[in-house]
């Protein structure tokens, strides 16, 4: 065995159950919006905590950037959070921090000394659940992280343990709150992006800097997570295809509205068909997982198309328990100390009783279908000449490239004469072909929008 696994070995023959005497001592890596709210949770609810535990739940620590006034005793805060997790009167660490270092480091060293963790941090989990996991499993302690997808709503467990004995084909959802809130309200008061990210960042929606949520990196990651439990195969953020809002207009918002849709930013995560030209499951090959983030057209009868404001909600499709639909508070930091005390109470009864929760699940190995590949449908906008035979040259255009149009319609006449595409289901790349053949038409003024759409039964 490697040294590694031999301080596992060793960490996991002690964790025996607890002494009924015993508190667990827990630390906590952060003080910010979430980590404050945990912190206050700890502290005004020790009894109820205890009871559903098992054992008293004691709060050793916190550790933050500078001491300053928090709240709480001086002797609880402390900027070295590596002595934190090292000492030996803890026994849990929950890491509200972000980002990826120091977490990664604070985190293994948690793990490797065999010390569960709970951590909201999707970014980090992203990228490096399996060495996390790995960390983990040698020592036989528990990582918890229900907070890191969608705050407050329960999704993870879910996925991990009341689906366990389902095949899950499908999971999208609405996984960001700032980019719902904007998209929200340009649908609601017709106002453009700029104008309505300024007020969302007015209002404390979005960050200073909103790239991470506006550019979709933040449901990307999120989408990598639930990509990752439901198809037992391990996902990162590099995996999947990613397009942000940023170029969402109120006219794009005004068109959906016209045909009986709202504009989301979506995280889809399905099983699709094998690559042309190999084998499928009934011969013995393997489907593969999509796994993308962008903005789409939902229709207004979709169950996520009433999903507005800063909330979140994530709709799963699962062969034998059919569609399912979790939603709620998203963000925020009430909501995510929720999610994240409720993985403590799980990870402290572990402790406790001597349990363990689900490791990582891996078994698929399913490969990553390329965006090019993945079905979906498009709703294209296009400025053209009023004169005949145009319609038959944009028809032949989508002919050409094996994409079939499901309707078509024109809006104004002469100079402002505008079609309106519709197509059924393609491949990403054909779509794709296909926009980039339109735009060298001739009677082809502009390509004003492309957006796809989802949620249809089509």
């Amino acid at each position: 065995m490697t040294e590694a696994t031999d301080a596992g070995a060793a960490v996991a023959a002690k964790n025996g159950t607890w002494g009924t005497d015993r508190p667990i001592g827990v630390a906590v890596l952060g003080m910010g919006n979430v980590g404050t709210e945990v912190v206050r949770i700890l502290r005004e609810h020790t009894a109820d905590l205890e009871s559903r535990v098992g054992a008293p739940v004691v709060l050793r620590g916190v550790a933050v950037r500078n001491t300053a006034d928090r709240g709480i005793p001086d002797e609880l805060l402390t900027t070295d959070a590596d002595a934190l997790v090292a000492r030996d009167d803890v026994d849990l660490v929950v890491e509200v921090i972000g980002g990826i270092d120091p977490p990664r480091r604070l985190i293994l060293a948690a793990l490797n000394a065999g010390k569960s963790v709970v951590t909201a941090n999707k970014a980090l989990l992203a990228d490096y659940t399996g060495e996390l996991a790995a960390a983990a499993e040698r020592s036989r302690a528990d990582l918890y992280f229900e907070a890191a997808v969608a705050g407050a709503i329960p999704v993870v467990r879910p996925l991990i343990q009341s689906l366990a004995g389902d095949r899950v084909n499908r999971v999208v959802g609405i996984v960001n709150g700032t980019t719902n809130f904007i998209l929200s309200a340009m649908d609601e008061t017709g106002a453009d992006y700029h104008d309505t990210l300024a007020e969302a960042t007015r209002l404390g929606y979005a960050e200073a800097d909103p790239t991470a949520d506006v550019e979709g990196y933040d449901a990307a990651a999120k989408a990598a997570i639930l990509a990752s439990l439901a198809f037992h195969t391990r996902v990162t953020a590099a995996d999947v295809y990613r397009e942000g809002i940023s170029r969402i207009t109120s006219e794009d918002l005004e068109t959906a509205s016209a045909v009986g849709c709202t504009v989301k930013l979506l995280a889809i995560c399905e099983r699709v068909p094998a690559g042309p030209g190999e084998p499928g499951p009934e011969d013995g090959g393997k489907e593969r997982v999509s796994v993308r983030v962008y903005p789409a057209l939902i229709p207004r009868e979709h169950p996520l198309a009433a999903v507005n404001g800063a909330f979140n909600a994530v709709v799963v499709e699962a062969e034998n328990a059919g569609r399912l639909m979790f939603y709620g508070q998203g963000a925020g930091g009430a909501p995510t100390a929720s999610a994240v005390l409720g993985d403590l109470v799980m990870a402290a009864r572990n402790k406790f009783y001597g349990g363990r929760a689900p490791g990582e699940s891996v078994y698929a190995e399913l490969p990553i279908a390329p965006i090019g590949d993945t079905p979906t449908r498009y709703h294209v906008n296009l400025q053209v000449a009023d004169r005949a035979g145009v319609l038959q040259a944009v028809a032949g255009e989508f002919a050409e490239h094996g994409v079939s149009i499901s309707t078509v319609r024109q809006e104004g006449h002469g100079e402002g004469a505008r079609l309106v595409v519709v197509t059924h289901h393609a491949t990403e790349s054909a779509l794709a072909d296909t926009v980039s053949a339109l735009a060298e038409l001739p009677s082809v003024t502009s390509v004003t929008s492309v957006l796809r759409l989802e949620g249809t039964e089509e």
